[in-house]
This record gives C-alpha cells, sequence and structure tokens, in this order.
C-alpha cells in the first residue's frame, strides 16, 4: 500500500519563501517518478513540477525559476522549496506517485 505525506504548508508573505516535504513508503522510492501539483481556487489540479528518478527535473512554466524540487532518497522524501511567492501560489499542495496523492498541505500567500 502507498502512503504519502506533505507537510511544510503555512501562511507567508508575498515575497517569502517556504520549503513542503512529502515522505512516501509503499513502492521503490529511489525508481520513482515524483511530482508536486497544486489545487488553487478556482482551478483544477495543476502540476506544478517533476523529479525523476534519476534527479531531472520539470517545472511548469508558473513556478520556474522560483521553485526547486528535490530529493533525498536516504529518507524517502521529495521537496520543493518555494521562493519569491506570489497570491497566485496560494492553495493546497500534493506530491504525487503515479495515481496516489497525499492529503495535502496547504500554503496562503497573504500580506
Amino acid at each position: 500500500e502507498v502512503f504519502i505525506v506533505e507537510s511544510g504548508g503555512g501562511t507567508v508573505q508575498p515575497g517569502g519563501t517556504l520549503t513542503l516535504s512529502c515522505v512516501a513508503w509503499g513502492f521503490v522510492f529511489n525508481k520513482a517518478r515524483m511530482t508536486w501539483s497544486r489545487r488553487t481556487p478556482g482551478k483544477e489540479l495543476e502540476w506544478v513540477a517533476d523529479i525523476t528518478a534519476t534527479g531531472q527535473t520539470y517545472y511548469s512554466a508558473s513556478v520556474k525559476d522560483r521553485f526547486t524540487i528535490s530529493r533525498d532518497n536516504s529518507k524517502n522524501t521529495v521537496y520543493l522549496r518555494m521562493t519569491d511567492l506570489k497570491y497566485e501560489d496560494a492553495g493546497m499542495y500534493y506530491c504525487k506517485f503515479e495515481t496516489f496523492l497525499g492529503k495535502g498541505t496547504q500554503v496562503t500567500v497573504s500580506s
């Protein structure tokens, strides 16, 4: 059984920085492509970033150069470091492996 647990969300001012974490188990983590997605108010689930098993990273245009995805296979953990946060980045962030998602962690951007 696959388990995915996100954490690290919170409230930050515009321009601020936040780092999300995702711990996952129940599959071979070091061979897995992992994804961060988000659901912002009024929108569908939106892809944010991917990291492959070999560490290659991919970003949506809206977060490229501001967000960084990384992984620590020794801890079965994926991170999403978010900088220069904007109001439109607010939402629920989910970590995903194939079709499995965690319960998410909430990011609020507020002055």
